[in-house]
């Protein structure tokens, strides 16, 4: 039986994706309204997807803590982007290969050290790989949320899961976005609760381009885009603006840039320097 995310997600460009959220920025209004994202934390300053890489997001004036899901052996959501554990631990594989105890053994702050000596801090090395759970029960249910649904065809039951831990610490749907490169698994989402905030993530591989129909489709489950900001112009902006969807880019990290977004018009963005964009954001 077919559903009616299949048309929807057809009228999709392959390889796109979105992440929205935020108020809409007007002519005359201060920046106070531009979405800082902290992307995977502050980091830029810490390991990504650690405890400390979000406090420090939050030191840094981010709005909101924005996480990557994968799924371990067992079924348990972890924070981490990479389906392979090799990048950011000393471990080498698979998550889905590893159960969430083992995935507890590996230390997650070491490679920062290495990969980035200026920033190292001892208090780094050892660092826990976090679950969901443990970073809501860390900020709490009001805190802002921005969750992405990390390959999700690899994890079956992923939304059904990230519901139910949604709704057993009561988080604020007010303040929680959720997004995916991965229509379907927005559709699934929007489907378990339609009360859930969705951002359809955007990747352009030159020129970006939208259009209406594509706007159209997206609009039936989501609040607004994520494209990444290489490829984006002033006209792309307006458009997806003038529709009423909410357009975050990612990942942006000077302030030059920040600046020439905001000034087309975006209503927030993906930086781990949040400290740089809450500098623009007050004219510094």
């Amino acid at each position: 039986m077919k559903r009616k995310w299949m048309a929807a997600a057809g009228a999709l460009v392959m390889g796109m994706s979105i992440a929205a959220g935020g108020g809409k920025v007007m002519a005359g209004e201060k920046y106070k309204d531009i979405v800082n994202v902290a992307h995977r934390g502050a980091s830029g300053h810490a390991p990504e997807h650690t405890i400390i890489s979000y406090k420090m997001g939050e030191k840094m004036h981010g709005d909101y803590i924005e996480m990557d899901l994968q799924m371990t052996k067992d079924g348990q959501l972890i924070v981490m982007h990479d389906e392979k554990v090799d990048r950011t631990t000393d471990g080498t594989g698979l998550v889905r290969d590893y159960t969430l105890q083992q995935i507890k053994q590996l230390d997650a702050g070491s490679w920062f050290n290495e990969k980035y000596p200026q920033h190292a801090d001892p208090d780094y090395a050892g660092l826990q790989v976090p679950t969901l759970e443990e970073v809501f029960q860390t900020f709490g249910k009001n805190k802002n949320y921005y969750i992405e649904t990390k390959s999700p065809e690899v994890y079956p039951g992923m939304e059904k899961e990230l519901l139910r831990l949604i709704n057993k610490y009561n988080i604020n749907k007010e303040t929680l976005l959720v997004q995916s490169f991965s229509a379907q698994s927005l559709h699934i989402m929007h489907e378990l609760d339609p009360a859930i905030k969705l951002v359809q993530l955007l990747s352009y591989k030159s020129n970006a381009v939208i259009t209406n129909e594509e706007m159209a489709a997206i609009k039936e489950y989501a609040m607004g885009v994520g494209p990444n900001y290489t490829y984006l112009n002033q006209e792309y902006v307006q458009k997806v603006i003038q529709s009423g969807l909410e357009i975050h880019p990612y990942t942006v990290n000077d302030k030059e840039t920040m600046q020439r977004l905001i000034d087309w018009g975006v209503t927030g963005m993906f930086t781990n320097f949040p400290d740089l964009l809450a500098e623009v954001k007050k004219g510094k």
